[in-house]
């Protein structure tokens, strides 16, 4: 079986999944958050390398403040198991997003836990925070134009790997798969750039439900895939 280098997942019906058992949204992204403790197991004992999964956009402010407040206590525990969880296993962890977004001690968190697993050699995983494929775009830009406006870069060397390093996933390599949950059929402002061709594959099943299983039900139908990058396939 061909399994993806890179594969990128929207977290997608913690609050739904939650409601529907009549329990409050927040126990939906408690559960949701051990799914991607054990999603990262099961994805690097498949082969799986890199793993990106969308956690919280930039437009998830605008949802219910205890919601809000709720989602940043999870994140701060959350840093903190994801500490000791990426030392037993190795794991490489990065968050992307804008950053300046987040309170201070979550800064912190992160830092700490971007420091500690650099050189790790297990997993490549990103958690997206404050993130919006559009304001990463932005950023990006404003960056190169400074380089510009500062004499370190011409115009016309502004190639797309320019722009490529210049974005939160720089040295990353693309996603090969995208998995969204809780059939949704968007990609909703998540790495606009990077998934110019990579393979979509979206399911009913719940973020809290997903499990092995699944990943290996996802891999199969990309594995049905015909990647040909814009070229013709002889006959």
């Amino acid at each position: 079986m061909n399994i993806p280098n890179h594969v990128a997942i929207i977290l997608d019906g913690n609050g739904r999944w939650a409601k529907a058992k009549g329990m409050p949204r927040n126990y939906g992204h408690v559960q949701g958050a051990k799914t991607v403790e054990q999603i990262c197991e099961d994805a690097w004992n498949l082969g799986i390398h890199y793993l990106t999964v969308y956690a919280f956009s930039t437009e998830n402010w605008n949802r219910p403040k205890d919601e809000v407040s709720a989602l940043m206590t999870l994140l701060r525990n959350y840093m903190k198991s994801c500490l000791k969880r990426a030392t037993q296993n190795n794991m490489c962890v990065r968050v992307i997003g804008d950053k300046t977004g987040l309170d201070d001690d979550i800064r912190k968190r992160i830092a700490e836990l971007e420091e500690a697993t650099k050189d790790n050699t297990g997993l490549h995983f990103q958690i997206a925070i404050n993130y919006g494929g559009r304001d990463e775009i932005r950023r990006a830009v404003t960056n190169l134009a400074e380089q510009v406006q500062a004499g370190t870069l011409q115009p016309e060397k502004i190639t797309e790997e320019k722009i490529s390093a210049a974005l939160d996933t720089a040295g990353i390599p693309e996603p090969d798969l995208l998995i969204r949950t809780c059939n949704e059929l968007r990609i909703s402002n998540f790495l606009l750039w990077q998934l110019a061709y990579t393979e979509f594959y979206f399911t009913p099943v719940a973020w809290p439900d997903f499990s092995k299983a699944e990943l290996e039900k996802a891999i199969e139908a990309y594995n049905h895939r015909d990647r040909r990058y814009g070229l013709v396939k002889e006959e």
